[in-house]
């Protein structure tokens, strides 16, 4: 049976693995722009590394994100608290692309000026990563950051979340399962894709990528929804290791697969017993989400200014500095602004007794 998420948990190991899986997959394509150098696209030809690493990040998230909201008292704590996880680590690391990295990217810095300062805001405002023009602009994917463009999409699953549980489909957890499945299917099946004009992208992001997100999202909140039925064994995670290896080499099979077999690995490694040791990795201290924020534009840095640099290099280098930059950003920024979640809210028809009617 799944258990609830104490600090007996090796979430905090799998976030930042995950984001590691990030950097490796980013190492290879940054430079040349080739993705079929990457590990896991080279052997498969369908996912990569970082595909994978983001996919967990989702997918953990939405058990934990579903147990916070379960047990949030009310609905504008656990926006609030939602708020304070994403937006005070995402701003720094946006001023500092903007205001650090872009002048060593040939980006045209005057466009920060006047509307283009506002149009920057209003960009963070919605989690839209930032961006001006000319930044990195010889190099082959001319971003200031290439992996913040994820964060909008994960808070959208907050909000989602959030009005699903509203509206009380969250207590019944069949109508949830229906959901997610069909989420799932509509992912793996239908080409559909909607992507609105310029000026809804920012707000609402394409129709193909929400429901990839929402569906591994959705994965995990069943997870936990379903934890007292769902039995993690190692027998089961021997089985769906290399069922879920094999599923990889088809990308339709893969993204029925990483949700339902990725997430019992996810939870079955999360929840391991006897591991006090891999508990504390990334627990007090969770740098995760600083390493993924500011990796990228490491990345970038090095490649723009080392002739000939290798992936190698490249992975090892921005590692080492995105983890720097994560825990100062972690200690001065993240931290104390979640000091903050306990700031209470009078919150209209959202206490715990309706908040699920």
């Amino acid at each position: 049976m799944a258990k609830s998420t104490s600090h007996s948990n090796n979430f905090g190991l799998l976030r930042l693995t995950f984001a590691v899986c990030v950097i490796v997959s980013h190492s290879f394509e940054i430079i040349d722009g080739d993705r079929s150098r990457e590990p896991l696209t080279r052997l498969f030809g369908t996912v990569s590394l970082g595909d994978l690493g983001v996919s967990g990040f989702f997918v953990a998230s939405g058990y934990l994100i579903t147990q916070s909201f379960e047990t949030t008292p009310t609905v504008l704590s656990y926006i609030w608290k939602r708020i304070l996880r994403i937006y005070p680590g995402f701003i720094a690391a946006s001023l500092v692309c903007l205001m650090v990295v872009a002048p060593f990217s040939g980006a045209d810095m005057a466009d920060l000026l006047g509307i283009g300062a506002v149009k920057s805001l209003i960009r963070i405002v919605l989690l839209a990563r930032p961006s001006l023009p000319g930044a990195f602009s010889e190099q082959p994917i001319p971003a200031l950051n290439g992996s913040m463009w994820t964060i909008a999409y994960e808070f959208r699953c907050y909000v989602l979340l959030a009005i699903l549980g509203l509206l009380g489909v969250l207590r019944r957890r069949k109508t949830f399962l229906a959901i997610g499945v069909a989420t799932l299917l509509l992912l793996a099946f239908s080409s559909i894709d909607f992507n609105p004009p310029s000026v809804l992208h920012d707000l609402l992001g394409t129709l193909r990528s929400s429901t990839r997100f929402d569906s591994l999202f959705f994965s995990g909140a069943l997870f936990y929804l379903y934890r007292d039925k769902v039995h993690f064994s190692n027998v089961g995670a021997a089985v769906a290791l290399p069922t879920l290896t094999v599923s990889l080499l088809s990308a339709q099979v893969a993204s029925l697969a990483i949700p339902v077999l990725g997430g019992y690995l996810i939870f079955w490694f999360s929840f391991l017993s006897n591991t006090e040791r891999l508990n504390s990795i990334n627990r007090s201290t969770d740098i995760s989400y600083g390493v993924y924020l500011y990796a990228w534009p490491v990345q970038m840095l090095l490649v723009r200014f080392i002739d000939g640099i290798s992936p190698l290099s490249v992975f090892l280098f921005s590692t080492f500095f995105s983890v720097v930059l994560a825990y100062l950003s972690w200690c001065l920024i993240e931290k104390p602004f979640l000091s903050l979640k306990g700031a209470s809210f009078v919150a209209v028809s959202s206490n715990r007794e309706n908040k699920f009617s």
